[in-house]
């Protein structure tokens, strides 16, 4: 479900939709069904890649959320979990490899970072493991650990989760992991339109975590921005949809509690 909701709001889905519509069109000039595919098309890829209305779409999903402070986080033993997105590998010629972030992922570290040097927690947990086994891409925790101690984090003071390969088990093997080490608070980092599936997770597992919300790593910075159609409307559009998705999904399957 998750690669079909990526591939519908892409790039890819956008074309090969014209491409559906437009030989629908040419085999069936005459047929007001294949126009109007054709016109719904032209207008829903246009209204979805426009950013001001995905940023207006995704309000009610980060509602109630805020950039955190010193003040939220009560006195204790208390870690940091940076909840994993995507990362790319890439070799050169003579094989040796890099592995990165993508721009969400990017952002989650740069706020665990700040909220790193402004708590001081016991520990910093990267977490993410790979979602199949045949995965090219290095595990994003491993990627959050790389990132993290290249900012000024110390290694030893980080720990790489690789089990979980999403949001439920992000959440139930964190808890197991920080319960077995007597941490009481729970700092989770991740992006602003996830924050509600990862609060409702960690309840699931019993656990109130603090809410840190990572910014929105591809804001629109002009007015052409918000209103001309584009990569980072179309992104947006993608990533609400798929949380949208998610939430319902989890609901149903008992993995997240409200």
């Amino acid at each position: 479900m998750s690669e079909l909701v990526r591939f519908v709001f892409s790039d890819s889905g956008l074309v090969v939709s014209v491409l559906v519509a437009a030989i629908w069109v040419a085999r069936r000039p005459q047929a007001k069904a294949a126009r109007r595919f054709l016109l719904f098309v032209a207008l829903f890829y246009t209204l979805i890649s426009i950013y001001a209305v995905s940023f207006v779409l995704t309000r009610p999903l980060i509602a109630g959320y805020h950039p955190v402070t010193a003040a939220d986080v009560p006195p204790g033993p208390t870690a940091v979990v940076v909840l994993g997105f995507g990362s790319y590998s890439i070799q050169d010629w003579n094989g040796n490899e890099h592995s990165g972030p993508d721009v969400s992922l990017a952002s989650r570290v740069l706020e665990a970072v700040r909220v790193y040097k402004m708590i001081d927690p016991h520990v910093v947990v990267a977490s993410g493991g790979k979602r199949r086994a045949d995965q090219y891409d290095e595990a994003t925790g491993v990627v959050i650990r790389d990132l993290l101690v290249q900012l000024g984090v110390p290694a030893d003071r980080i720990t790489v989760q690789l089990k979980p390969r999403d949001t439920a088990e992000e959440a139930r093997f964190n808890t197991e992991l920080l319960r077995s080490a007597g941490i009481d608070h729970i700092v989770v980092v991740t992006s602003d339109f996830h924050m509600r599936r990862s609060v409702g997770a960690f309840r699931a597992q019993g656990v109130r975590i603090i809410p840190a919300i990572a910014r929105d790593p591809m804001p629109a910075r002009s007015w052409q921005d918000w209103i001309v159609p584009g990569d980072a409307g179309l992104w947006h559009s993608a990533t609400l949809a798929h949380e949208v998705l998610g939430i319902g999904y989890y609901a149903a399957r008992g993995w997240m509690r409200f």
